[in-house]
Formats: C-alpha cells, structure tokens, sequence
C-alpha cells in the first residue's frame, strides 16, 4: 500500500501490506491478522503527522474508512457530541458550528483526522482536545482489546496522550458548549485567515516542532539562521521557520535529515533541544 503518497508532505515509500478497518468486526480481524504475521503497523489516517522513508517497507499500513458518523445532544448549555474518528477536523469543526456547538472552531485550520488529533492532544488558537474529550473507543491492535477509556486515562499534555502506537481511535465522546453559528463561523473566518497570512500552503505537515516552555520553536529556528535552509529537497520555510516544506523531487529522508539539521544547529546556537511534533515510520531506531 502507498503510505508516503497519502501524507502531506506526499514523500516515502509503500508498505508491504495493506488492511481497511470498516467496522469493529473488522478491527478484530485486523488484529488476528497482525499477531499471525508478526510485522509493525502504522496507522494512516490523514497523513498529516507524518514522514515516512524511502523504498518498501515491511510494515502493515491500516486505514480506517468507517463512515463519519456525528450524534449532537443537548442538555442545558453543553452538547454532549459523539463522532466517528475518521472525521477530518475542518470538517466537523464547521459541521458542529452549524449545528450550534462551539469551542471547537480551533480545528478549522488544522489538518488531520479526529483520531489523531486525540492521540497527539492537537490544538491551536487556544484551544485542544484534552479542553472536550470525554471518552474514547479504542481497538489495541496488540491485543484485540475494545474498549471505552476515559480521559484520566488518556493523560494528555502538551501535544501528547498515553495512547501508543497499536492503539486505534475509532469513536471520540465531547462536551462541548452552546454556541452561536454566526458567531462560530466569524470566528473560524478569522481563524483561516489568519493562517493563511502566517503559514504556508503546499506540501508541509504544520508545526514540526513542540514549543519548548515559555518560548516558540519558530523564533529559535529563526534566530539560528535557518528559513531557507535546505537538504535536498526540503526546505525550512521563509515563510514560517516551525514550519518544513517538501519540494519537487524531495524524499522521506531529505525532510528527515532536515529534521535533524535543524535540532543540530539550535542547539548548538541556543541550547535548546527541540523535539518533534511529527513522527517517522520507517526509519530505523526512529518514531
């Protein structure tokens, strides 16, 4: 299965086998299918989060194509909203607007599916998942469990949750507050616009970095001299220095090792140890 071509950063290479997740029965199948073969599995989703290497690689590739259900239930000043984790977050952000449910305009401008979003606590604009999640249903494909795991469990911090790697989200349980759509969709214009002004469009996944404390990732890569540095074809972009571009002809490990450049030589100018908010898949001795 082409697994680098389905990301946003559209590089890398294919995994030995593929399988689709429709359903629960399904996931167990998945499961039974994996622990008899014995290969590592990535979890494809939207592709927004990742980087994966060159060539083929001996890996299961599991894409979930269950159907983006939404179930909004008001009780007084909150919804309390389920939704299939297959829905991209643009999506459902203005989805849940119309239907009045605010504090979730944030996901307008970030890419990548609701699943995701949970096992990384995305966010922006002040607001993240860790703010609504309630509940989450979890297929554990090391195990074949199914289960619903709270949000004590999830333990979120900053960019983080305690979900690994062979745990799948499949349904996501919010509360969420009442909200006026014309007020929600004013919001969300401002959020898109805002974006576009401050970061680039092409073939990027976001922020690659995590924000150390009390600081932005982008002013050190900034101050260390490297919008505009380059390893092949990838590039740290003029545009927004936290943010790494693929251009024509790049590959997995140029964006990689550009990866890599750039905690080198902040470091060495600054200090600071930058960690990555993106994951690898495939490259050895790297997640």
């Amino acid at each position: 299965m082409e697994i680098g071509a389905r990301t946003t950063y559209r590089v890398g290479g294919r995994a030995r086998f593929g399988l689709t997740i429709e359903g629960e029965s399904d996931a167990r199948a998945a499961h039974q299918w994996c622990s008899e073969h014995g290969l590592d599995t990535v979890i494809i989703g939207r592709g927004s989060n990742t980087v994966v290497a060159d060539g083929d690689l001996e890996l299961v590739a599991i894409d979930i194509d269950a159907p983006t259900e939404l179930d909004c239930e008001r009780v007084g000043d909150v919804w309390h909203v389920t939704a299939s984790a297959t829905w991209a977050l643009p999506q459902l952000a203005r989805q849940l607007a119309e239907n009045a449910v605010g504090g979730f305009e944030w996901a307008v401008g970030v890419p990548g599916s609701l699943g995701g979003a949970v096992a990384m606590n995305a966010g922006g604009h002040g607001g993240e998942m860790s703010q609504c999640v309630t509940q989450v249903r979890v297929l554990d494909l090391a195990d074949g469990s199914l289960t619903w795991m709270s949000r004590d469990y999830l333990d979120f911090g900053y960019r983080h949750s305690s979900l690994s790697a062979t745990q799948v989200v499949l349904m996501v349980k919010m509360t969420l507050p009442v909200g006026s759509p014309e007020e929600l969709r004013e919001r969300m214009a401002q959020i898109v616009s805002w974006r576009r002004e401050h970061q680039p469009g092409g073939r990027n996944a976001g922020s690659v970095f995590r924000n150390p404390p009390g600081d932005h990732a982008a002013r050190l890569i900034d101050e260390a001299g490297l919008k505009g540095a380059r390893v092949g074809g990838a590039e740290v972009s003029t545009k927004h220095a936290n943010f790494i571009q693929a251009l024509d002809g790049a590959t997995g490990r140029d964006v990689r090792d550009l990866v890599h450049h750039v905690q080198k030589v902040v470091a060495a100018t600054t200090g600071v140890e930058l960690r990555t908010e993106i994951k690898f898949v495939g490259f050895a001795g790297e997640s």
